[in-house]
């Protein structure tokens, strides 16, 4: 019997359902199938909703600051409020209750169920669109570079709750270079594959792969950032995303998940991590 894969999803912008990624769990499984002859079940997903830390406060000021005033263009504010206000609450701050770790721990409780779903050693592989590669990209790095990040991860953690089984990374239409601004270096991304994962799994190597579409404005390649990232991504990787009324302009944005050549190339991949995976002794 072959050990499983863990895969977790995280959104990016803006107000998401806690579904937001069923369509596209299907999507990958049955591309997974396909490529790899095995059943989809080999995969175990989580998808992380980290959206509900910010919904309460950003509800809260549409209702104090917008609809008793009466301002103008009021879908437009709510569009500003609920996308680009995520952006700066996640900041992190000099408090001891801070959203940068309460949605962290959105990651770490989602590592947490796959520990009991595929395992405490399985592979694992990273799906993060737009804001929410930057999360997984600081999650991460927490765990590799800082102290900060252990204090989030769930006793007694298992090494893919620490991270050490980290395998792939797949960023879509990130806005990582644009969060490079606030520091003077930005020289130390995170180690995909994990310095660890052949601990566990002799081996497997792994990719860190960035896809974006040349008309999202908000999606970039990551290469360019600075010589360590040329280092660390394997390939930024230009594809053409969105229906077809939003493939040619910046609604594109939110057209990732439905890619197919995405679907493909993530699926294939995660056929050679299985194939290069011992199986478990049988019973």
């Amino acid at each position: 019997m072959r050990p499983k894969i863990a895969v977790i999803i995280v959104h990016g912008l803006g107000k998401q359902k806690k579904n937001y990624a069923d369509k596209f769990k299907k999507q990958i499984r049955e591309a997974f199938a396909r490529a790899s002859g095995q059943s989809p079940d080999q995969l175990e997903i989580e998808a992380v909703h980290w959206a509900d830390v910010f919904a309460g406060r950003e509800a809260e000021l549409e209702q104090n600051i917008i609809t008793p005033y009466r301002l103008r263009y009021h879908h437009l504010r709510r569009y500003v409020l609920h996308n680009l206000a995520d952006a700066v609450a996640y900041q992190p701050v000099d408090s001891e209750s801070q959203n940068y770790d309460a949605v962290h721990m959105t990651i770490s409780q989602a590592l947490h169920r796959l520990t009991a779903s595929a395992g405490p050693t399985a592979p694992l592989c990273v799906i993060a669109h737009s804001l929410g590669a930057v999360i997984a990209s600081n999650f991460f790095y927490d765990l590799q570079h800082s102290s900060r990040g252990h204090k989030l991860v769930i006793d007694p953690a298992s090494p893919l709750e620490r991270g050490d089984t980290l395998s792939l990374f797949y960023s879509l239409g990130t806005t990582l270079p644009l969060w490079s601004l606030r520091y003077g270096d930005f020289d130390r991304p995170i180690r995909v594959p994990s310095d660890r994962l052949r601990d566990y799994h002799g081996s497997l190597d792994g990719e860190w792969v960035n896809f974006y579409d040349k008309d999202d404005i908000l999606g970039y390649p990551l290469k360019g950032v600075d010589p360590a990232y040329r280092d660390a991504v394997r390939e930024d990787v230009a594809v053409n995303v969105g229906v077809w009324w939003k493939s040619w302009n910046p609604l594109c944005h939110s057209g990732y998940f439905a890619s197919r050549t995405i679907h493909e190339y993530i699926a294939d991949k995660l056929t050679s991590v299985m194939r290069s995976m011992a199986p478990y002794p049988s019973d």
